[in-house]
């Protein structure tokens, strides 16, 4: 006779609410937490196509998926028995106020990482990573940005709420050192003759090595303070069909994992996928490649704070 205990665990696929099955935790400062999971559903900032604030509960309805796995492929060690987390939800603020969003959105950051907490967020349009590099910078001082992408975002035309303009804002306030800091996947127009930034293009990208990449990204920044930035349009729309701006010519989401794999060992402080627009895709591809992508940056977080 066949009993309850004998049949799988189906509440790994019913229920699940936090990312990764994680649970929902609303006042994560009062946690045990290592690392805090937060929400920004948030684009007021597209200059494309509006979506990215539905984002982040694609992406965690997407990672009941991934939730299975006791030990997940190529990594050497289980990712529960190295950090805890809780997913603490979306950041709320007052609706279409993009000045209470940015200031909410610091703040929040703010405690969380003054408490010692790492945090993985998940937007929301690009705009959202400058409010949280200014949180970062608070407690890491100046870092340097690995930034995955089909545009630099360094634009300094438009307004002041715009996710084409946070690396230009971020060098400019000092919180990272463009020289210091490398974007993957460009495939958009730039001024090459006033470009801070290293940039491997996706031409280029397609055709070196994960390797050649990660040994040119580790170069470049060195032992500085990492903030690791994915918007998923870097991926082609092959892979990423859901986002606000497609391009054509991308990465794949295979490679896209193995350069962040590569980072192993570097000092990352802070970590964001963000652009994921569930609209436009029919079959959670791209809020699935968005929530693998994090728990890649979770285990690199986790490989270099391992108890």
């Amino acid at each position: 006779m066949t009993t309850i205990a004998d049949k799988p665990d189906y509440s790994l696929y019913s229920n699940a609410f936090g990312y990764l099955r994680q649970p929902l935790d609303f006042k994560p400062l009062q946690s045990d937490a290592d690392v805090v999971i937060l929400g920004l559903p948030f684009d007021m900032a597209t200059t494309g196509r509006s979506g990215g604030r539905m984002g982040p509960g694609a992406i965690r309805q997407a990672s009941v998926n991934l939730a299975w796995e006791e030990q997940r492929w190529p990594w050497d060690f289980k990712l529960s028995e190295c950090l805890k987390m809780v997913d603490a939800g979306d950041l709320v603020y007052d609706c279409g106020d993009a000045a209470d969003f940015t200031q909410r959105v610091e703040d929040f950051a703010t405690a969380i990482i003054s408490s010692g907490k790492a945090m993985l967020s998940f937007g929301g349009d690009h705009f959202v990573t400058l409010p949280l590099l200014r949180a970062h910078y608070k407690k890491h001082g100046k870092m340097a940005l690995l930034h995955f992408d089909a545009h630099t975002d360094t634009y300094s035309q438009g307004s002041k709420y715009d996710h084409g303009t946070m690396f230009f804002h971020a060098p400019n306030e000092g919180i990272i050192d463009a020289a210091h800091s490398i974007q993957i996947g460009i495939r958009t127009e730039f001024d090459t003759s006033n470009h801070l930034f290293q940039v491997i293009d996706a031409a280029t990208a397609n055709d070196l090595s994960a390797d050649d990449i990660v040994a040119q990204i580790k170069a470049r920044v060195g032992d500085m303070p990492l903030y690791v930035t994915f918007d998923i349009d870097c991926l082609d729309p092959a892979y990423a069909p859901g986002t606000g701006t497609p391009v054509c010519g991308g990465l794949t989401s295979d490679k896209a994992m193995k350069i962040i794999r590569g980072l192993r060992g570097m000092n990352v402080v802070g970590m964001d996928v963000v652009e994921v627009a569930p609209a436009y895709d029919s079959a959670e591809i791209t809020a699935l490649a968005g929530a693998t992508l994090g728990l890649e940056m979770l285990h690199v977080w986790a490989s270099a704070h391992k108890k």
